[in-house]
């Protein structure tokens, strides 16, 4: 059994905004809306406070993992001083691949956007 949960009107949802809306991270990716479960696999950062890049990935806000947001699959591990472990890239883009993000479906409904999970 699927609930509803109102995330808010659509038009303030613009390409490349991401909010939390309860366990999830919801945003939209280049006019398509998603929502993936909002922690990070590294160190567990918000992903509700990320970004979109310009491939359309949730970028994290602590060391710029990217994750497709379609699969919720890690496709660039942690960055910066993080990178520099041998092998944390590799482990950690395998964990996602095994265990993705969850992942909820976002609908649009006279204007306003609604989280189904």
């Amino acid at each position: 059994m699927s609930t509803e949960e109102r995330v808010g009107a659509a038009a303030d949802l613009s390409p490349g905004t991401v909010i939390g809306v309860g366990r999830y991270a919801v945003g939209n990716s280049a006019g398509r809306y998603f929502a993936v479960t909002r922690r990070c696999r590294h160190l567990g950062a918000d992903l509700a406070g990320g970004h979109i890049d310009a491939h359309g990935c949730l970028i994290c806000p602590w060391h710029q993992s990217a994750y497709d947001v379609t699969s919720g699959r890690m496709v660039r591990g942690p960055q910066g001083v993080s990178a520099k472990v041998p092998g944390l890239d590799w482990a950690y883009r395998m964990l996602t691949r095994l265990v993705p993000l969850g992942r909820a479906t976002v609908v649009e409904r006279d204007g306003d956007l609604y989280l189904r999970h």
